[in-house]
């Protein structure tokens, strides 16, 4: 597929995205969603995602999001946004009965799924990807919102060395609908409740460094997200801050999601490629940012861990040292 725009005739599609929906991917289908409904207009379009953060409410379309999977209907067409098959979710037996199953993404550990797919690892974000694969001629300014909501959130707001010349271009097209970018950027990205900071704070508190300092872990229980009445949406940002610290190659974030079951977040400033670690537990993602989900206590999961990231660290140093 080198355009979206093959689809006329299609009188059904559904789009979704990963578990647990972060920016880029509650943004790429929103994207997609009012996209193809200029594409395609006479098409019954479905979106279906677990229920985004409330701050992608600045999104106009994000109130037609089924969260809701329970639905017999056979798709012509199904788009997975952001990830591979296994990554749907409650979506996923949706995905697998469609007649055309589509598989957008950049994630480097995945090797595409369905019918078609384009996964394109050096693209900043599936966000951008998207762009890409768009008639520019019918993006209007709530697509052009997404899509550069996608891609600021993908990219650490253009901090992260996944941030090309090409994403800045497409950046600077976006700007030039108007949108209020600024604010966007505020209340999606850096804006948080008192209780988002508490448990951030509590999370940075708590945290140790080892392996010389090299590393960093921080867990937040299921006991710790009820006493500051938080959930997982809330704790968007932490890996991020863990990673910001000085002399810090490689930073672990989890967060109890069952009994002996985490959710793990992965960052790295390139020394250490989060990504392998991530696949090595049944996970993925990109170099520098992965995550993956592992069962076993904490200080298993951490030992798992580290058996991973020190391997690489050590044969950094000796790549260094030639």
């Amino acid at each position: 597929m080198k355009k979206i725009n093959d689809l006329t005739g299609e009188k059904t599609i559904a789009i979704s995205g990963h578990i647990r929906p972060d920016g880029d991917c509650v943004c790429s289908v929103m994207a997609l969603y009012r996209y193809l409904k200029k594409e395609v207009p006479a098409a019954r379009i479905d979106v279906y995602l677990e229920e985004p953060p409330a701050v992608f409410q600045v999104l106009d379309d994000v109130k037609d999001i089924k969260s809701e999977f329970n639905t017999d209907i056979t798709y012509d067409v199904f788009f997975a946004l952001d990830c591979n098959e296994e990554r749907l979710g409650d979506a996923q037996p949706i995905f697998a009965r469609a007649r055309r199953r589509i598989n957008i993404d950049h994630h480097i550990s995945n090797t595409g799924c369905g019918n078609e797919w384009v996964v394109e690892p050096e693209k900043s974000s599936t966000a951008e990807l998207l762009y890409e694969l768009m008639d520019h001629s019918l993006v209007d300014e709530e697509i052009a919102k997404a899509i550069y909501l996608g891609i600021a959130h993908d990219t650490g707001v253009f901090r992260f060395s996944n941030t090309s010349p090409r994403t800045m271009e497409i950046a600077s097209e976006l700007l030039k609908f108007g949108f209020d970018f600024s604010s966007l950027i505020e209340k999606t990205y850096y804006e948080k409740t008192y209780l988002q900071s508490q448990i951030m704070g509590r999370a940075i508190l708590g945290s140790v460094r080892f392996m010389d300092n090299r590393c960093i872990v921080s867990m937040v229980s299921r006991r710790m997200m009820e006493f500051y009445c938080v959930g997982p949406k809330d704790l968007d940002g932490i890996v991020n801050q863990l990673q910001g610290i000085k002399g810090v190659d490689c930073s672990i974030f989890m967060y109890e999601i069952g009994t002996l079951e985490y959710k793990v977040s992965l960052r790295s400033n390139g020394t250490v490629d989060v990504s392998k670690v991530a696949v090595k537990f049944g996970g993925g993602g990109h170099v520098r940012a992965a995550g993956c989900t592992m069962n076993g206590t904490y200080h298993d999961n951490i030992n798992n861990l580290s058996q991973e990231i020190e391997a690489q660290l050590k044969q950094a140093s000796l790549q260094e040292g030639k």
